[in-house]
This record gives structure tokens, C-alpha cells and sequence, in this order.
């Protein structure tokens, strides 16, 4: 049970997504993206991996995210306990919570973000997490960080936090794909190892490695 966000940045070319959950290893379940598609999030009290995966191979051929949704969903006979997020490359959105998902359960999706969860206090931890990432600045890493602490104190995932998850994907930038799998303060550390790739030494090898820009990229000699 997890609340989670995705975003893109017409400016910037930048998808960036991060998601929380009182459990395990929630990178590895949740989120994915690719920075010539977009991003999807697939949650729930059983969720589904095919649907995170056919997802990206589906945006990545060009489906829109309202197609992506409806398509995954209705062929799916156990869609009731699952929840979906789609960000298409356009920066549409769309998502589908299952009837029999833990409340409170829903989404809000918008022209370039969607926030989406279950098993949460309420609606107002969506409120809290989008609201916080439009109005906070500074790096994407740092907006989203600052969207899953609004959604922690508007309520969070009722059991608390253990595990968070932060991918930022830039045409000028290596990715970045950061997991916190088993943590008491999953946000605190998430937070902190932004901190830590952001510095040197690790931001100035980033800075030699390949880019959507410059596939090439690399040390010069």
C-alpha cells in the first residue's frame, strides 16, 4: 500500500517520480520510466509488475497514457486490487484505482503530474504531495522528497513508512534511481542519499557519463 507521484517538465524534458509505502522495496515494485516515453507507477494490495512493465513497452511504442490505462485494466481480471499511474511522453495522464483496494484509495491526475495511493489516511495526503512539488523549488530530487514528506504529515500510508523511492530521468543528465528497500526513517535517508549524489565525487563522474544528448559522452582525455 503506497502513495507515490509522477511529474514531467516541458521546460526541462524532465520526468521525475517517487513513491513511499509501510513496506518493503518499493522502487522495485513501483516505479519505472524511460526518458522517451515516461513514467508509470503500478501499486496496490497485490500489484502488478506486467502491468508496470507492458506499461513502458506501451509507452515507449507511442500509446497515449488514457489508452495505456484502459488497456492493462480491462484485460485484467484481478484489476480490483491493483492501482495504476501513466505519464506518456506528452506529459497526459491517467490512472485507475480497483474497486476492492484498501481506503482510502484513489488519484488525482493533472496535465503533467499524477498522484496516486491506498491504503492512506485520506484524500488529503494526493493534496499534500501534489501541492508541495508545484510549490516547493530546487532540484527535482528535491521537490519530490519534499512531496512524500507532505504526504507523511497529511496521514502517509496508515502503517507508516519503511521503504521510498526517487526517479529523475533528464535528456542532459544520467539518471537518477535512487531506493531506500528497508529504512525506519525511509525518508530521512532518501533525502540524505539525494544529498550524496548531488556532491562530488559522485555528481562530477555523472557529469563524464553518457546523456539522451550525447549518447557519446565521456571522460576527456
Amino acid at each position: 500500500m503506497t502513495f507515490s507521484i509522477l511529474t514531467y517538465d516541458k521546460k526541462t524534458g524532465v520526468y521525475a517520480g517517487a513513491a513511499a509505502t509501510g513496506s518493503l522495496c518499493v522502487g522495485g515494485w513501483v516505479l519505472r520510466g524511460d526518458i522517451e516515453s515516461g513514467l508509470c507507477a503500478s501499486q496496490g494490495t497485490a500489484p502488478s509488475t506486467f502491468w508496470r512493465d507492458d506499461a513502458m513497452r506501451r509507452l515507449h511504442g507511442g500509446a497515449g497514457a488514457g489508452d495505456v490505462v484502459a488497456a492493462l485494466t480491462g484485460a485484467d481480471t484481478g484489476r480490483d486490487h491493483r492501482q495504476l499511474a501513466v505519464l506518456d511522453r506528452t506529459g497526459a495522464t491517467a490512472g485507475f484505482t480497483g474497486a476492492a483496494s484498501v481506503p482510502y484509495a484513489g488519484f488525482i491526475a493533472a496535465p503533467e503530474v499524477i498522484v496516486a495511493g491506498n491504503m492512506i489516511r485520506s484524500r488529503g495526503v494526493l493534496e499534500a504531495a501534489a501541492a508541495a512539488f508545484a510549490t516547493r523549488e530546487g532540484t527535482p530530487a528535491e521537490r519530490l522528497v519534499a512531496a512524500l514528506r507532505a504526504g507523511e504529515a497529511a496521514g502517509s500510508d496508515v502503517r507508516g513508512l519503511q521503504s521510498a523511492a526517487l526517479l529523475v530521468l533528464s535528456p542532459v543528465a544520467p539518471p537518477i534511481d535512487l531506493r531506500i528497500d528497508d529504512s525506519a526513517r525511509p525518508l530521512d535517508d532518501l533525502a540524505a542519499l539525494c544529498a550524496r549524489v548531488s556532491a562530488p565525487p559522485y555528481a562530477t563522474w555523472l557529469d563524464e557519463a553518457p546523456v539522451a544528448v550525447d549518447r557519446s559522452r565521456a571522460p576527456r582525455s
